[in-house]
């Protein structure tokens, strides 16, 4: 049986605005020695996959940093502080991103996004009913074009590469296994 590992110490190697670095020690309850781990501490995200009564996803095009490449996704972003649930985040970024609001959130699905070095958890939300009501409100880091594409190209979308986000995957593998109880 795996055990929990007993972590010995730990100490902040440097904060960088939307996550922090952790070194942690701790000691294998199988051999007895220490070893360090690196830690992103990281606060909770979110993920909308906003559906309008046409059966439409209003899908979002974004410039990634990472892999230097504009990707196709679903809104998006952080649980701030200010936010009293992940639901309320869901429903600030879908405004922000793409001007739509709507009518219910579902919350769908959780994910630990890489629990190996991340210490956060991923909330998929399912929008219904969801109607442009205003501009976008992009930040100054933020470059986004709305999209609207048929819930039915979902799946070609993901099998020809043209969605590789792995989270926004997951969230699409939680509204498929929400269908199955909850026909839309």
């Amino acid at each position: 049986m795996v055990r929990k590992w007993n972590k010995l110490q730990s100490a902040l190697l440097g904060d960088y605005r939307i996550f922090k670095l952790r070194q942690d020690t701790s000691r294998s309850p199988r051999t007895n020695k220490t070893h360090d781990f690196y830690v992103l501490e990281a606060c909770d995200w979110i993920n909308v996959i906003p559906l309008t009564p046409e059966g439409m996803v209003v899908f979002i095009h974004q410039y990634r940093h990472g892999i230097e490449a504009v990707t196709l996704e679903i809104p998006g972003g952080m649980v701030d502080d200010t936010d009293l649930s992940p639901a309320d985040s869901a429903r600030r970024e879908l405004l922000e991103e793409t001007g739509y609001m709507a009518e219910e959130f579902v919350h769908i699905g959780t994910v630990a996004p890489n629990p190996a070095f991340l210490n956060n958890r991923c909330h998929s939300f399912l929008a219904l009913g969801a109607r442009k009501v205003q501009a976008a409100q992009l930040d100054g880091a933020e470059d986004i074009v709305v999209e609207e594409r048929p819930l039915s190209e979902v799946p070609t979308l993901i099998k020809n590469g043209r969605i590789t986000h792995a989270l926004v995957i997951a969230a699409f593998h939680f509204l498929h296994l929400y269908q199955s109880q909850h026909p839309l």
